[in-house]
């Protein structure tokens, strides 16, 4: 991991192809997730917890990986705006969202670096150090691990693969 990665506070997270689809939020009766959701947003005073930006809010969960053996660990979550989830699902945006016109590739750099207060080569270098690493991960079967959270799901642990 490069020096800069550190510094940054926001980052791209992309999650391992073998993980995609499995999360929290999938699993649960909408009425609970909505409980989640408020829960979030209030601990986060309605604001994004990374830029700060008021507005409508996404509940995003935060996953950290055990690369050696590799277990996904859902460890909580965290309030962001849209500019900021997005830079978050930096593949889903590029690769459904830029397309489809929903989003603009130049406002997503712009964010990133502002956020950062960074320049336009070091999001690029962080880009490509995004993807490799899930180029590396995505070779890998994940165990994904809701830690606390595992109670939740009651009888739909079945959707989620080897909880």
């Amino acid at each position: 991991m490069k020096p800069y990665s550190k510094k940054l506070k926001l980052k791209i997270e992309l999650v391992p192809k073998t993980s995609w689809y499995n999360n929290l939020r999938n699993l649960l009766p909408r009425s609970v997730w909505d409980k989640i959701r408020k829960e979030t947003f209030d601990y986060y005073n309605h604001k994004c917890g990374i830029c700060g930006a008021e507005g409508k809010l996404n509940c995003h969960e935060i996953w950290e990986f055990d690369d050696k053996n590799h277990i996904q660990k859902l460890r909580g979550f965290i309030a962001l705006c849209d500019m900021c989830h997005y830079v978050k699902h930096f593949g889903f945006a590029t690769k459904v969202l830029i397309p489809e016109g929903k989003l603009y590739y130049k406002k997503l750099v712009e964010h990133f670096v502002k956020v950062n207060n960074c320049d336009e080569k070091t999001f690029s270098e962080h880009v490509k150090e995004s993807f490799d690493e899930w180029r590396r991960r995505s070779k890998h079967k994940w165990y994904v691990d809701l830690g606390k959270y595992k109670k939740l799901i009651r009888g739909n642990s079945k959707k989620l693969n080897n909880i």
